[in-house]
């Protein structure tokens, strides 16, 4: 597989230009809300039905711990100095974007539903009601839906049929993917996003988003696996036959590294980021015990300085990383998908980088791994580029049409006209 794979078909000279399904109009915002950075990109879509970005702007995460707000107005901070910088570059005021969901502990379950069509044709009010059933039987208190996944459906008893309105039939099956997240989460996520001056225009599982600007065409058609190694948490997502079919969460990140780090060592934590960053590997070398490295000692003066040996960097960062490995592994396992989940995956996020990750995903799951950087983007910098970026990338792309199920059920009229009200009923209502 190569990369101008994943690059859309060239357009042939006088045909229309290839628009993506439900591809957004006009300027948008995307918004990736994570534990270590806020990164906001605004863009327009091409002739050609791509995205380019307009304006750019990030700052270091505040406020945000295990990927849910814990510090609305630490979180208001941030999300506005990053908004504000793409905004400036872009002379665009964005009243809404389209954001990541990584908070609310996402819940990922599969139903199987028979809705019984009385040998007429199939309509949109037939899907929304199976739509709505499957919200009806995976509601749980507390908890909101908030993507609703056609997998497929059997009309009588022919499977495999993508859409099947205007088709007449007896009976209609339907194989639904639902993501749930809590309820408190996503009003405070909400709450955040209004105190800024913003509408939750729509909402992307994160570990789904990164899929969209990793993987290539024929790994989600075939089974692929993303893990999504960010700050505060590590999701992941199974791709198979074109669709998301499952998504999990593990509350281990980047940033534990960094505490365990900083606690062992006794520095402090930005010493401790800075060390992992130039030297963090889960791979010893034999010149380990020999090379030393400077570390200030935390309350000390500036000149209390002890000197660690590497192989103690080392032998900190790998069981946190083989711990992380081995609970992504426990959710593939728990989710019993066999061969739906494929027999490759792909590393991203920022914690991907670690010299020696891949190496170490690949002998704890027992597959094949390669390190995933999202597509590139025109007018985006080399600098916003790279694996810790993936999510973003991948909300532009969803904007982009690319991803969106085959159907497009709207959920019908706002029933207010309150930015906040507005969001909590897309909540309840998004299919």
């Amino acid at each position: 597989m190569n990369q101008m794979s994943r690059l859309p078909p060239p357009i042939e000279p006088g045909a229309p230009p290839r628009r993506r399904r439900h591809a957004r109009s006009g300027t948008f915002g995307v918004l990736d809300i994570g534990s270590t950075k806020a990164v906001c990109m605004i863009a327009r879509i091409e002739s050609d039905g791509t995205p380019r970005v307009l304006g750019f702007g990030w700052r270091q995460g505040r406020g945000v711990k295990g990927g849910s707000i814990v510090d609305l107005e630490e979180a208001e901070r941030a999300i506005r100095a990053a908004v504000g910088q793409a905004e400036e570059m872009a002379d665009t005021r964005l009243p809404g974007v389209i954001v990541n969901l990584s908070c609310g502990q996402p819940d990922s379950r599969q139903l199987h539903i028979q809705w019984g069509i009385g040998g007429r044709a199939v309509t949109d009010q037939d899907l929304r009601a199976i739509l709505h059933e499957g919200r009806r039987r995976t509601s749980e208190e507390g908890r909101e839906t908030v993507h609703a996944i056609p997998l497929g459906f059997t009309v009588d008893a022919t499977p495999g049929v993508d859409d099947p309105r205007s088709m007449i039939c007896d009976t209609l099956g339907a194989r639904l993917h639902m993501v749930s997240a809590s309820q408190a989460s996503l009003r405070n996520l909400g709450a955040c996003l209004l105190r800024c001056d913003l509408e939750v225009e729509e909402l992307v599982s994160a570990p789904f988003a990164a899929g969209l600007a990793t993987l290539v065409d024929d790994e989600k058609q075939l089974g692929a696996t993303v893990i999504d190694m960010g700050g505060g948490t590590t999701s992941l997502a199974v791709f198979s036959e074109g669709h998301l079919v499952h998504t999990a969460q593990v509350a281990i990140g980047g940033g534990q590294v960094t505490n365990d780090l900083a606690t062992v060592l006794a520095t402090p934590l930005t010493h401790a980021e800075r060390i992992k960053t130039l030297h963090g590997s889960v791979h010893g070398g034999s010149d380990d015990d020999r090379e030393f490295l400077p570390v200030p000692l935390l309350g000390e003066d500036e000149h209390a300085i002890a000197r660690i040996p590497r192989s103690m960097v080392v032998n900190i960062i790998k069981p946190r990383l083989e711990e992380t490995f081995e609970l992504v592994r426990e959710r593939l396992d728990a989710a019993a998908l066999g061969r739906e989940g494929g027999t490759r995956v792909v590393l991203t996020g920022g914690g991907s980088q670690m010299v020696g990750a891949r190496e170490m995903a690949a002998r704890i799951l027992d597959r094949q791994v390669r390190i995933g950087r999202p597509l590139p983007v025109r007018g985006l910098a080399e600098a916003a580029s790279g694996p810790g970026f993936a999510s973003a990338v991948g909300l532009l792309l969803w904007g982009a049409g690319e991803g969106r199920p085959v159907l497009d059920i709207a959920p019908g009229p706002a029933r207010s006209s309150g930015a906040f009200r507005r969001f909590v009923n897309w909540v309840k209502d998004r299919v």
